[in-house]
This record gives C-alpha cells, sequence and structure tokens, in this order.
C-alpha cells in the first residue's frame, strides 16, 4: 500500500498530488496571488459592525473586508473583554445609592455586592457592539479564504502550527490529537508537552505526526513557533494597520509540514530549487530517512503526464464519475449544496438484486468521499443512493461512510440515510473548490451550462423581423441578418417558407448571412444597401 507525493512546481501554478497504490487520492493548486490564505495572520481595522448578522467586518488589506461573526471576536481579546465588564461593575457602584444599599436592612454592602456580580455575568452577543468599536485595531487570522463574491472569514482564536504542535498564543489547554489512540502513547506525550516551557497562558496541541517522537523534536518546535509570535507581537507594534504579520507557508512548506510522515513512500518534485529546499527542510525536523524518501524527477515528459495524473484529473471536472462495479455516481454543485446522485447503470439484469445494490453503494461511498477531497467541495451535502429493502445494508452503507470519512483532514459529518433514502453530510470549506479555480464562469451561458435552441432562436429573429417591417421607418429598405452558422441552416432549411411568407406579407427584401464570430444567441440586422445596423 503505497503512498507518494507529486509536486509539480510552476511559475504561476504550484500543484500537490498525493498517490495511493498509483490512484489520486489528494490534489491541491496554488496559485501566485496575494490574495488572503488560510493561517494568515493581519493587525487588521473594524470598519463597522452589523448587530443583524452579528458580524463585525475588518479591513486586513484585502479587495473585501473580511466577515468576523461575534463569537469569534472574544478569545484573542481577553484584556478588552475584563476591562469591559470592570466598567460595568464600577457603573453598578455609582447607580445603587446608599438608600437603596440600606433596604430590607441588609448590610451595607450586600446589595452593592449582589448587583456588582449580577452585572459580572459571562459577556453575550448583545454586549460586543459595546466592547468593539468601528475604527478599532484587531488582530486577526483568515479561517476561510474568500471564496466567490464573499471575502474571507477570520478569527482572533489564533492558532500557530509547526511540524509536531501547534501554538494557541490566547489558550491556555494543553492537548493531544484525537487520532492517536494508544493510552500509553498519549501519556508519554502529556508528560513531554507538560516539560515544555511554554509563557503563561499559551498552550499548544501536540498533532498526529508527533507519534513516537522524542522531546527533542518537541522543543526544537516551540521554540520555532514561538519566534513566530514574538515577529507577530513586534509587527503589532509598528503602526501600520492593515497589515500582514504572518503568512502561511506556501504549498511546498505545507506538504512538508503536513504530509511528510512515515506513512509516505516518497516524495517526487519537478524543480531542482524546491527538491533543495525540501531536502533542508526534511534534514533539520525528520532525518536522513526523511531525505532519502525526496526524487528530483528529471524526465522530459511534463511529471503529471509521467505519472498519469492529468489523465485522472480530466475525470475530476467530469459530472458523471463511473464506479467499477459498472454503476455511476452524477455530481452537481449548486449555490445551496452539492446534490450527488447514485445509479447502477443501464442494461444491468441483477439491478434489481439486494446483494448487487448493496454492492455498487458501497462502491459509490468509497468514490464519493475520493471525490470530495479532490474537488475540495463543502458544505451540505447531499447523496442520494439507490433504495435498499433492508435496514442492515442501510446501516452498512452508513458505517462505511463514516468509516471513510475520518481520513479526511476537512472536518465531515455525516448522519443516517433518511426515511427518503437520502444521507446528508455536512464538509468544512476552507477554500475554493478545485473547480473554482479552474474555471470562470462560461461568459455566454453565465455558468448555467445552457443555450437556446436553434428553433428558439429562429422564432426569435422571425419575431424581430416581423416588428422592423412593421416599422413605418423601415418600410421598403431591404435587411440582411447575420447569425450563428447553426442558426442559418435551420433558417434555409425547417423555416425557409415562413421567412418566404414574411417577404410577401411586409414586401421586404431579406438575405441572411453566417458569422461564425457570433455567439449562439446572438445575431444582428443590418441595413444591405448602407450596413447600417437596424435596431
Amino acid at each position: 500500500m503505497s503512498k507518494e507525493i507529486i509536486l509539480n512546481c510552476e511559475k504561476l501554478e504550484r500543484r500537490f498530488a498525493l498517490l495511493h497504490n498509483s490512484r489520486l487520492e489528494e490534489y491541491e493548486i496554488e496559485h501566485s496571488d496575494d490574495s488572503p490564505k488560510v493561517g494568515n495572520i493581519y493587525l487588521g481595522k473594524i470598519v463597522n459592525l452589523d448587530v443583524s448578522l452579528q458580524a463585525a467586518f475588518v479591513d486586513i488589506g484585502a479587495k473585501k473586508n473580511a466577515f468576523l461573526h461575534f463569537k469569534e471576536m472574544l478569545p484573542g481579546n481577553s484584556d478588552l473583554v475584563k476591562q469591559y465588564q470592570l466598567d460595568q461593575e464600577e457603573k453598578a457602584r455609582q447607580e445603587i445609592s446608599p438608600k437603596k444599599r440600606k433596604q430590607r436592612n441588609l448590610p451595607e454592602n450586600s446589595r452593592l455586592d449582589a448587583e456588582v456580580s449580577r452585572r459580572r455575568k459571562k459577556i453575550s452577543m448583545e454586549d460586543i457592539p459595546n466592547i468593539f468599536k468601528p475604527g478599532m485595531e484587531i488582530l486577526v487570522q483568515v479561517a476561510k479564504a474568500p471564496i466567490s463574491t464573499k471575502g474571507a472569514r477570520v478569527t482572533t482564536d489564533i492558532t500557530i502550527p509547526g511540524r509536531f504542535l501547534v501554538l494557541m498564543p490566547y489558550s491556555d489547554h494543553i492537548g493531544l490529537s484525537s487520532r492517536i489512540e494508544s493510552t500509553t502513547e498519549r501519556e508519554r506525550l502529556r508528560k513531554i508537552l507538560e516539560q515544555l516551557e511554554l509563557p503563561e497562558g499559551m498552550g499548544m496541541i501536540c498533532r498526529t505526526v508527533g507519534e513516537g517522537r522524542r522531546s527533542t523534536f518537541f522543543k526544537r518546535d516551540l521554540n520555532l513557533l514561538l519566534d513566530y509570535w514574538k515577529k507577530i507581537e513586534t509587527g503589532m507594534e509598528s503602526g501600520t494597520v492593515p497589515a500582514l504579520l504572518f503568512t502561511e507557508p506556501d504549498l511546498i512548506d505545507r506538504t512538508v509540514r503536513d504530509f511528510m510522515t512515515d506513512e509516505i513512500d516518497g516524495i517526487v518534485v519537478d524543480d531542482l530549487d524546491a527538491y533543495k529546499h525540501i531536502r533542508e527542510t526534511l534534514k533539520r525536523i525528520g532525518g536522513s530517512k526523511m531525505v532519502s524518501k525526496v526524487t528530483h524527477y528529471k524526465g522530459t515528459a511534463p511529471i503529471y503526464d509521467y505519472y498519469h495524473i492529468n489523465e485522472e484529473l480530466r475525470k475530476v471536472f467530469q459530472r458523471e464519475v463511473k464506479l467499477p462495479g459498472g454503476g455511476a455516481i452524477v455530481i452537481d454543485e449548486t449555490e445551496a449544496l452539492i446534490a450527488i446522485d447514485v445509479n447502477t447503470g443501464h442494461g444491468r439484469k441483477t439491478a434489481d438484486q439486494p446483494e448487487f445494490i448493496l454492492k455498487t453503494n458501497l462502491e459509490a461511498a468509497e468514490e464519493i468521499a475520493r471525490q470530495l477531497r479532490l474537488r475540495n467541495v463543502g458544505g451540505l451535502v447531499v447523496l442520494d443512493f439507490i433504495d435498499m429493502r433492508s435496514a442492515a445494508d442501510r446501516d452498512a452503507v452508513y458505517r462505511q461512510m463514516k468509516k471513510l470519512i475520518k481520513d479526511d483532514r476537512a472536518k465531515t459529518q455525516v448522519l443516517p440515510l433518511s426515511k427518503l433514502g437520502l444521507m446528508e453530510m455536512t464538509r468544512q470549506r476552507e477554500h475554493e473548490s478545485i473547480q473554482d479555480q479552474v474555471f470562470d464562469p462560461c461568459p455566454y451561458c453565465n455558468g448555467s451550462g445552457l443555450v437556446k435552441s436553434v428553433l428558439t432562436m429562429s422564432a426569435e429573429i422571425q419575431r424581430k423581423l416581423s416588428s422592423i417591417m412593421r416599422d413605418k421607418k423601415y418600410k421598403g429598405v431591404p435587411l440582411r441578418v447575420f447569425m450563428h452558422p447553426e442558426v442559418l441552416t435551420r433558417l434555409r432549411n425547417e423555416d425557409a417558407q415562413l421567412l418566404s411568407d414574411l417577404e410577401t406579407k411586409y414586401k421586404h427584401e431579406l438575405s441572411f448571412r453566417a458569422d461564425g464570430a457570433l455567439h449562439f444567441e446572438e445575431f444582428i440586422l443590418v441595413d444591405a444597401e448602407t450596413g447600417a445596423e437596424v435596431r
């Protein structure tokens, strides 16, 4: 069961592919631009607060202001919150008169202490506009990159990931990755973490790749992360707002940080500089064994052609994906959700047998989990499996899907099949889908995938001609119509008699020309004598 990483490095685009037994399992693209990336940390400025949305909009220097939900504003601003609570307490002390304190013969300070205690309640969403004001500076981290027309989504709950640790400057929590299952190993790692010198008020999480590592690795990683944080704090004092204070590593460094584990058998890269950089990085954090896994590709064929990845990628953008047993899944991305339909295939005599249906649904579950990762789609996903009569079969498909999404790096939740035979999933979406990164909406159909039929276009042309020929301004003017060649074919054949009837009825001379440069839904009417356009 081999796992191999293939890196394609070019000036405008870098691509990452993870092959599992030569089969594409994960794919990522990174473009050379300055748009906010997940993990980037900015010193921003609050532009305004929208109470109805329970969100603030923050200027981070991007084209669109970043979206910051009220509940995401508190983690990194505990000092502001404490000051607000102290101000509320002081306000309570001033508002309660000595006369009220003596009511019901209570000790002088009892009433006051009770009111102060009441006002020290936990901060709610209603308090946020009183704590934060437009124009205030705020440190934020990108949690979700800009998607379509929406700006980045940010948080004040800052995290800085390293190779083995994740530093949390505003939380004192010490934790371990849930994927480290051994109780003995968890206890060993927890002791190592407790012995690390961590500044007061900060926390950290041990990543899965830390399993089995010695304390030296964690000390080195923590020192590096603390150095990053010091640079961020220094940047906050520079006075420049908005400012980018920390940049998430590029695709090459993220690959080394997040993927180079003992499970990876090799990494192949087609750029010499990237090859040298990866080796130097692995020397520091992974040792000679890891370094030996890196190979520089020198072949004449493009690296993604040599490993047949481009062939796999073409399938990623297809609406229908074939399954090994003859079935297929059909994937439709919409604004509201991702709809995936499972089909048995055509002409199969066994298509109504429960065993075949279960087998097809299990194959579909595996391919769906893979396609979600490859396409990097997120949000609500609705799966329409082939109907299964047996409750045991439905449960088997559900358990299979739960098992398959465990390895997905994006947070994913799945619900059992409903009474209507549908399975609902949610998948975290941090970036644009691969489709959105590679394609722009068609300028002709605006992404609908539909254009008007030749019959409809012929009717529209005849409608326009009738309107113009009835206009006295164009009486007797010979008219020429330019249109797409396929539309002209329809006019000269099926609709030739209708056009002849128009000429006779309005006593106009009509002529038609094909123009391959025109869009299918476009046509132009001109005065045949002067060449002037007729509208």
